[in-house]
């Protein structure tokens, strides 16, 4: 965890914070989805804190850059991420999923939160809509990049490498898309529940540029996603290895924890065992 870079230590910092928010939030809703929540952190810490174009203070800025989450559940680490950027207060963070709340189980865009780019829940169907995105700036000869979020148990849809096969077909090379290659799902490891290997592989026989990181290192991600912009000529797709549950050492690559809140005991030792990892 330790670096001399001052960018990756404040985005170090930054991804405990969002995990301290996921863990407080989840703890008082009572539900959600914690482990891949926890795993994603270094990442949208990355995405909202350096590489996105984006400008919280006017959230439908047309030059910014979009974000299409497709694994919805994981909407606790995307609010944390959207809250600190500044897109709206951190306090109503402990709204979630309540009756009446912004902050749905699965982002919503009639749910009126500003930074919101797209609906998502149904799993396999983000690609698609970020490949829209992507094609429509192409169209236009805009500059701004479309980033989709991924789970690895979502390559399991079919509805996944039919858009694949159209973002190469249309050379996005405006696209990326970053997978959160934590090898559990719902029901189990992914090898057991239909394997997805040779993953990298399948993505080259799409036409993509495959890079291959540490989803968990901060510096790593910084490196991968500097090596999307030499990338002209065909989309490009991280596939991010990470831990669910990564900064809780109990509950890390347990997959029981998938969508699973801490109650209150539970919460203190979570939050104790971020501080002993940083």
């Amino acid at each position: 965890m330790n670096t001399a870079n001052p960018q990756s230590q404040n985005l170090i910092s930054m991804a405990c914070q969002l995990r301290r928010d996921v863990i407080n939030s989840l703890s008082v809703a009572g539900s959600g989805h914690l482990g891949a929540s926890l795993g994603l952190a270094d990442i949208f810490s990355v995405l909202y804190f350096s590489v996105l174009n984006h400008c919280p203070e006017e959230p439908t800025w047309p030059y910014r850059d979009r974000l299409v989450l497709s694994i919805g559940h994981v909407a606790p680490v995307y609010y944390a991420a959207m809250a600190n950027a500044g897109y709206f207060s951190r306090e109503e963070l402990l709204t979630l999923r309540q009756l009446g709340s912004r902050l749905q189980g699965h982002p919503s865009r009639q749910a009126a939160l500003p930074g919101v780019e797209s609906a998502s829940g149904s799993l396999g169907q983000g690609l698609s809509i970020a490949v829209g995105m992507a094609l429509t700036a192409k169209l236009d000869k805009q500059d701004w990049h479309v980033y989709s979020v991924h789970g690895d148990g979502e390559l399991q849809e079919g509805a996944i490498w039919e858009a694949a096969m159209s973002a190469a077909h249309y050379n996005l090379h405006n696209l990326t898309a970053i997978v959160d290659r934590n090898g559990v799902q719902i029901d189990g490891p992914t090898r057991t529940v239909m394997g997805l290997e040779p993953l990298s592989e399948k993505f080259e026989a799409f036409g993509w540029h495959v890079l291959t990181c540490d989803g968990n290192s901060i510096d790593a991600l910084l490196n991968a996603f500097h090596k999307v912009s030499e990338v002209d000529d065909k989309p490009t797709v991280i596939i991010a290895n990470t831990r669910m549950g990564a900064g809780v050492p109990q509950i890390e690559n347990d997959y029981t924890w998938h969508g699973k809140a801490p109650d209150e005991q539970q919460r203190e030792a979570f939050l104790r065992a971020l501080d002993n990892e940083n």
